[in-house]
Parts: C-alpha cells; sequence; structure tokens
C-alpha cells in the first residue's frame, strides 16, 4: 500500500479477519465435539469426517481445500482495494445464505455479528481517496 492510511486499514482488517476465522473455528468445534457417528451421517457430514474428524480444516461449502491462489494482490492499490471491497460483500453474502439455512439462535447470533463485521470492513476498503491514490500510479 502506497500510503500509511491504507496500511493501517489492511493491518486492522486483516487482524480481524484472523479473529473471524478463530471464531469460526471456535464455533465450529462446539458444533461437532460431541457428534456421534448418526449424526454425522445424517448431517452429510460424512466425507469430511472421514478425512479430518472434527478438525477444523479451510475448506468451502462445496469441499474444495482453502489455497493462496484466492488471495488477489496485483500490487496497483486501487485494483487491490476495489478486490477487497467485493471480497467483504461476497463473504457478506455467504453469512446471509448461512442465516437462511440456519435454526440455531446460538449459531445466529455469530454469524450476525461476522455478518455486521464485513459490513464495515466494506466500509473501511472504501474510505482511502481512489483519487488521491492515482498519484502513486502515473499511468
Amino acid at each position: 500500500m502506497p500510503n500509511d492510511v491504507c496500511k493501517a486499514i489492511c493491518n486492522d482488517i486483516g487482524t480481524e479477519e484472523l479473529a473471524h476465522l478463530e471464531m469460526v473455528g471456535t464455533l465450529v468445534h462446539q458444533l461437532t465435539k460431541n457428534i456421534s457417528c448418526e449424526e454425522v451421517k445424517k448431517s452429510g457430514f460424512s466425507d469430511y469426517f472421514v478425512d479430518h474428524g472434527t478438525a477444523v480444516y479451510p475448506v468451502s461449502a462445496s469441499g474444495v481445500p482453502w489455497t493462496a491462489a484466492y488471495i488477489q494482490s496485483s500490487g496497483d492499490a486501487i485494483a487491490d482495494l476495489t478486490e477487497n471491497l467485493a471480497a467483504e460483500q461476497k463473504a457478506r453474502k455467504t453469512y446471509d445464505n448461512i442465516l437462511r439455512l440456519s435454526d440455531d439462535p446460538d449459531v445466529n447470533e455469530v454469524i450476525k455479528f461476522l455478518r455486521a463485521r464485513e459490513i464495515v470492513h466494506f466500509q473501511r476498503f472504501g474510505e482511502p481517496n481512489h483519487t488521491n491514490l492515482r498519484r502513486f500510479y502515473p499511468y
């Protein structure tokens, strides 16, 4: 990032995103720590369970493992901040979809909190004035 404001925004949000990962991992652990084999089979959790037990392993809902290839970084602050704006909206949409599927009030409270923070992150990524950033990219 070309200036301290952008660096601070990315640092703050990145730190909080790591905390979100911990919250989701804790939530998954709490939901699965005493799961029975019958519940594993009934829930459709069998394939995951065979490979990972109840350990938290970062995969998408369709079972695709997380990879660093998901990180978009071009070296252009405007492009990268715009990508971050889109990523926050995608995260919010994912939380919206989870809320449509969940009927657990305790889970829903955590998901609502995380969704609200994604909205704040979207706003924070929009704070840098793109016009002022253009001076760092004269082409």
